[in-house]
C-alpha cells in the first residue's frame, strides 16, 4: 500500500456553556469534569484501534472540542505520555490544542507546552462585546486580545486565530475590524470563516437577524484583500495561513489522508492494507455512554466500508476544498482507484469552466471556487 499519513484526533466534549451556532458534540460541564477516568478511557479507546494501524507513524495530534484546555495540564501530560506509550511519532510531530480564550491561565498554557502541545487554535469569533454576547461567548474583547499574549509568554510560536463573520447585525466595518484586530496579533494562521445556521442548534430553531447574502459576499472579498495584503495566503476555503504554516492536520483531513479517532462522538477514517478498503467509523456520542463502553474495548458505534461511488464523491469533497487544488496521482494513492472513475465529472466541470488541468494538477476556476458546491455535485453519482 502506498503510504498514506495517518493522524490522530481526540475529542473532549465538555465546555463552560453551549453557544448557541454549536452543532458539535459539545457539552455543558457540570462541576467536576472527570479528567482522570476519561483520559484513561482516551488511551484504552486508542490500545483498542491499534491493530488497524500496526506499524504507522503518527503525523500530526489534534485535541478538540468542546474545549479541551478545560482540563488540566496535568491530564494532558498524562494522556500524551499514554499516546506516545502507545505509538510512534513522526519527527516534528505537529500536536494541536483547541483552547477558548475564557480558560486561558498563564502557567496552566506553560504546563500545556511542557506536555508537547506545540500549537493552539484559539477559538475567538469576534472581537466586539455586543457580537460576543449574541454568540453566547464565555469571554470578552479583552480576554481575547490577552489569549495571544499569553500563547506567546507560555512559549507557543505557532497558533491560530479563529474568526466568524456574518454575524447577527454585523456591518461591513465592524467585520474588517474584527480581522484587522486578529491580523495585528500576529497569529500564524487564521481561520477566517462564515457562521452559517446548522441544525440541531439553538439558532436554527430561532434565527438571528444576519446580514443579506450581498453584505456577506463584500466582507468575503473585503476580507480576502486584507488578509492577502497581510502575507496570509488562502489554501482552503476558510484556512489563512503564514508562509510554511498551514496545518498539517487539516490538510490530512482535505488530502484525504487517514485518521484515528478517540473520545465521544469522535469520527475516524482508516485504509487497511491488506485489500485496500477504506472505513469511515465513529464512537460513541455522549460522554456517559462513551465512558461505560469504552473499557470493553467498543468505543465504536457505527462503522462503514466506503463504495467506489463514496471514495469518488468524498476525495472529491475534501481535495477540492485546496485552493490549489490536487494533483491526479494523489486520487489513486489515497483511494486505490484508477482516475478513469473522476473522468465523466471532470469533463463535465472543464466543459463548464469549473475546474482547470494543467499537467497532474487539477485546481477550481476562479468561476469553479465561487461555486465549489456546484463542482462537487459533478462527482456524485446517482
Amino acid at each position: 500500500m502506498t503510504h498514506i499519513p495517518l493522524a490522530l484526533y481526540i475529542h473532549i466534549p465538555w465546555c463552560i456553556r453551549k453557544c448557541p451556532y454549536c452543532d458539535f458534540n459539545s457539552h455543558a460541564a457540570a462541576s467536576g469534569l472527570p479528567e482522570s477516568a476519561y483520559v484513561q478511557a482516551l488511551l484504552t479507546n486508542l490500545a483498542s484501534e491499534l491493530p488497524h494501524v500496526w506499524g504507522r507513524k503518527l503525523e500530526s495530534i489534534f485535541i478538540g472540542g468542546g474545549t479541551p484546555s478545560l482540563f488540566s495540564a496535568n491530564s494532558i501530560d498524562e494522556l500524551l505520555c499514554g499516546i506516545r506509550a502507545l505509538m510512534p511519532f513522526r519527527p516534528n510531530v505537529e500536536v494541536t490544542l483547541e483552547a477558548n480564550p475564557g480558560t486561558f491561565e498563564q502557567d496552566k498554557f506553560r504546563g500545556f507546552r511542557e506536555a508537547g502541545i506545540n500549537r493552539l487554535s484559539v477559538g475567538i469569533q469576534s472581537f466586539n462585546p455586543a457580537h460576543l454576547q449574541a454568540l453566547g461567548r464565555v469571554h470578552n474583547r479583552e480576554e481575547a486580545l490577552r489569549a495571544a499574549d499569553i500563547a506567546r509568554t507560555a512559549g507557543f510560536d505557532n497558533f491560530n486565530l479563529d474568526l466568524m463573520f456574518g454575524l447577527p447585525q454585523q456591518t461591513l466595518a465592524e467585520a474588517m475590524q474584527d480581522l484587522q484586530q486578529a491580523i495585528d496579533l500576529q497569529p500564524t494562521h487564521l481561520s477566517w470563516y462564515q457562521l452559517t445556521l446548522e441544525p440541531n442548534t439553538l439558532f436554527y430553531k430561532q434565527p438571528p437577524p444576519l446580514p443579506d447574502d450581498d453584505l456577506v459576499a463584500d466582507m468575503q472579498f473585503a476580507g480576502q484583500a486584507l488578509l492577502n495584503a497581510a502575507n496570509y495566503q488562502q489554501y482552503e476555503v476558510s484556512a489563512y495561513a503564514q508562509p510554511q504554516q498551514q496545518c498539517r492536520h487539516n490538510r490530512n483531513y482535505w488530502e484525504f489522508g487517514d485518521y484515528l479517532a478517540i473520545g465521544a462522538g469522535a469520527h475516524g477514517k482508516i485504509t487497511h492494507p491488506a485489500d485496500g478498503s477504506v472505513t469511515r467509523y465513529h464512537n460513541y456520542r455522549q460522554p456517559s455512554e462513551y465512558l461505560q463502553h469504552t473499557p470493553q474495548g467498543n468505543a465504536r458505534s457505527g462503522t462503514q466500508t466506503l463504495t467506489t461511488a463514496d471514495l469518488n464523491f468524498e476525495f472529491m469533497l475534501n481535495a477540492l476544498r485546496l485552493r490549489d487544488g490536487f494533483a491526479l496521482p494523489l486520487f489513486s494513492e489515497r483511494t486505490g482507484l484508477s482516475v478513469e472513475h473522476l473522468q465523466t465529472g471532470l469533463d463535465q466541470a472543464l466543459q463548464r469552466g469549473l475546474l482547470s488541468v494543467t499537467g497532474e494538477q487539477v485546481r477550481p476556476t476562479e468561476h469553479g471556487w465561487q461555486f465549489l458546491n456546484e463542482v462537487m455535485q459533478l462527482f456524485l453519482e446517482d
